[in-house]
């Protein structure tokens, strides 16, 4: 019965516990805040509740596989329910977009502004499920741990047949020629932090994972999953304790013997004797801070450094008296020139000077997420990961000022000065709250070939050590995160 540690309570970590418990390892979880979900928490202001961190959830099987490796069935822990229409688009020509499974819903939408471009929607979304269809079957549910599994012909074959040369842009204005609909299917990049003119055309499955797939709300919030994993974890015996920082991870020969905490003043006192350590937070952070050089010879400062980060964000909460029948449960505004934020965010490292707003709005699909007659609202813009070139300890007021007078003007205004309760979070916060590595939200961008099919791996050089999480296989975004949990814990199962 394998010692394991599991650094960090997000929703990589708690899936790999749940799945080694599951398995009868012995499994301590350590979590450094008070409360477990890593970027994924809840916030309680007064009458108002919201979640801070992902929203849109979908690839539900995700989640599904967690509680069936522990012989449950999910919903006797959790309650999802599908939005109809998943979203809106709002674009600056006034022009808007429901999206909708049903494909001539969506073309009668789009015929509204482009003709052209409806006509071509079926070859693309035909195209979209292709992709999904290569990733699903040959990336998404494996580990690429040898070189072996690299120089698999048939992974090659499939990522030759995902053109990962090929940019989403570039693979859209294929189909596409009308701004809003590039703007609308290019957002998708957003997803893995990263820029449509540069990630790799398989994120083009995106569009057909939402549609055939779904896009769910989550009964009580979004963070209702972290409070199911909990209990599972506990159920099957998971030791949680929170509050507690990991601050080196311990090895001798080569092989991790477990892992040191702030707990005690001396060496001895609070460490933790494990077999195998489940690192579940940013690869290059953990790498940074709890290994020494000696021991991440693939992860050097100077490889640490050239890893792109991907996008972070700006996010407001404001809680309000009163409601805006233009918004969904999600709802995004989209500029007039979508694209220059990304050129503002990567290049110039800068908040954008016009970026597209999205909103989530749970209080729209559940009474009680808001009072009666009120709203509240999650509101995000892309920002640029940690750097000297901005500073959002001086900035962040006026930003706020400038994306609010922006609602404003799209009419969802009232908000400067008639919320209820607000909150403002920076990158520098989402960096200093969850150890993200200057504080982007996926791990590392998607802004290639190299970083999109080429991540850091999840079996660290120490043998025993495992990473899960967004910058690791397969990818950022919340099914993803769990989803790399189960395929980690097999792996440390398999080999035994």
């Amino acid at each position: 019965m394998k010692q394991v540690v599991v650094i960090g309570g997000g929703l990589g970590g708690l899936s790999a516990a749940i799945r080694l418990a599951a398995a009868g390892c012995r499994v301590m979880l350590l979590e450094q805040h008070d409360a477990l979900g890593g970027k994924l928490q809840r916030v309680q202001m007064g009458a108002y509740r919201f979640d801070r961190g992902p929203s849109t959830i979908t690839m539900i099987a995700a989640f599904e596989r967690v509680f069936a490796a522990a012989g449950r069935q999910m919903a006797d822990y959790l309650e999802l329910y599908r939005l109809t229409p998943a979203a809106r688009n709002v674009f600056a020509d006034g022009s808007m977009v429901d999206l909708s499974a049903d494909a001539s819903a969506m073309e009668a939408q789009i015929a509204v502004y482009s003709p052209q471009d409806a006509q071509r929607y079926r070859a693309f979304m035909a195209e979209s499920e292709r992709l999904y269809r290569l990733a699903e079957g040959h990336f998404l549910h494996r580990l690429l741990l040898t070189p072996r599994d690299k120089a698999d012909p048939r992974l090659l074959g499939a990522l030759l047949r995902v053109r990962p040369l090929l940019s989403l842009d570039r693979l859209l204005r294929r189909y596409f020629r009308h701004p809003n609909t590039l703007a609308m299917l290019g957002r998708y990049a957003t997803y893995v932090g990263s820029d449509p003119r540069r990630a790799p055309a398989v994120f083009g499955m995106l569009p057909h994972l939402e549609a055939a797939l779904g896009v769910y709300g989550v009964r009580g919030g979004t963070y209702a999953i972290v409070e199911a994993f909990r209990r599972l974890a506990v159920e099957l015996g998971v030791t949680i304790r929170t509050g507690v920082r990991v601050t080196r991870i311990l090895s001798a020969s080569g092989r991790v013997r477990g892992v040191r905490t702030a707990e005690g003043e001396h060496a001895e006192e609070g460490a933790y004797a494990a077999e195998v350590v489940v690192a579940g937070g940013d690869v290059l952070s953990i790498s940074g801070e709890l290994l020494t050089e000696a021991e991440r010879p693939r992860l050097r400062d100077a490889r640490i450094a050239r890893y792109e980060p991907s996008l972070s964000g700006f996010v407001l909460l404001a809680g309000i008296r009163r409601t805006y029948p233009q918004l969904l449960h999600h709802t995004v505004f989209f500029p007039a020139r979508y694209g220059s934020e990304f050129d503002d965010i990567f290049n110039h490292r800068r908040a954008p000077d016009d970026p597209a707003v999205y909103i989530c709005h749970s209080g729209h699909s559940e009474p009680g997420m808001a009072p009666a007659g009120g709203s509240n609202l999650f509101i995000l813009v892309n920002a640029p990961y940690t750097s000297p070139d901005w500073n959002w300890a001086e900035r962040a007021p006026a930003y706020r000022g400038r994306i609010l007078q922006r609602l404003s003007e799209l009419g969802v205004d009232g908000l400067a000065d008639g919320a209820e309760v607000e909150a403002t979070y920076t990158p520098e916060q989402l960096r200093r709250e969850t150890s993200a590595y200057r504080g982007a939200i996926y791990g590392i961008s998607s802004n290639s070939a190299r970083q999109t099919f080429a991540r850091p791996s999840n079996r660290g050089d120490l043998r025993g050590l495992w990473f899960v999480g967004g910058t690791t296989h397969p990818g950022g975004g919340t099914p993803l995160v769990a989803l790399s949990g189960q395929l980690v814990a097999e792996a440390i199962l398999k080999e035994g």
